[in-house]
């Protein structure tokens, strides 16, 4: 059942990718560098999201000074095929074009990046590298995950910034509520999460046998 949630949450979480970056608003500072590596490098943006995460990997293994955690490889591999999936399949049918249905879009996108990433995150299952700095810089500072995302943000927006992706108003407001976001959904998916995925202690049988014990 985790690697149902897993899976789940990494399909939520590359759809919502696929959103902001059909909004034409901006995306987040490092969708922004995955798509600004591959118009200025070459490549498609799911490409560089795996080349990305190897080098983040490398980081997080020096940050924490374990073995690298190479099985996170495999989830960013899954999310750049995820995303290169997206913008093949819906790149004509979803594209906004009056400023609503933009705003839309890109709400619907961050909304659903920040569920996605609380979903899967939860699971503790390969978590992508970026996803694991997040949690890294969060433990080492003794902060929040709001504060350690949003220093994250910007330090791939500067990138993102030198390298002219697609950055617009919706990449700063994924700056200042990014973290908001997942800061406040990923309690509200612990608890349903872990009701679903924690067996039940108490069965009828049992609670005889308490009684009988007693």
């Amino acid at each position: 059942m985790k690697h149902v949630f897993y899976v789940l949450g990494i399909f939520l979480l590359t759809f919502g990718i696929f959103c902001t970056i059909q909004s034409d608003l901006g995306t987040s500072p490092f969708d922004a560098l995955l798509v600004g590596l591959s118009i200025n490098v070459g490549l498609t943006v799911g490409s560089w999201e795996i080349i990305i995460a190897l080098i983040l990997i490398c980081c997080n293994s020096f940050l924490e000074r374990k073995r690298p955690e190479f099985l996170g490889l495999l989830t960013a591999f899954i999310t750049g095929i995820g995303i290169d999936m997206w913008l093949f399949l819906l790149h004509n049918w979803i594209t906004p074009e009056l400023w609503y249905s933009k705003v839309a879009c890109f709400g619907i996108g961050l909304t659903v990046i920040g569920l996605g990433t609380a979903i899967y995150l939860h699971t503790n299952f390969a978590p992508i590298p970026v996803d694991r700095l997040t949690l890294i810089l969060k433990e080492l500072a003794r902060t929040s995950i709001f504060f350690s995302r949003t220093c994250i943000y910007l330090i791939f927006l500067i990138m993102a910034i030198l390298l002219n992706g697609p950055i617009g108003v919706g990449t700063l407001l994924t700056v200042c509520l990014g973290g908001i976001i997942l800061n406040l959904i990923m309690p509200c998916t612990e608890k349903v999460l872990d009701r679903i995925l924690t067996p039940s202690n108490t069965s009828p049988n049992y609670d005889k046998d308490k009684n009988h014990l007693i």
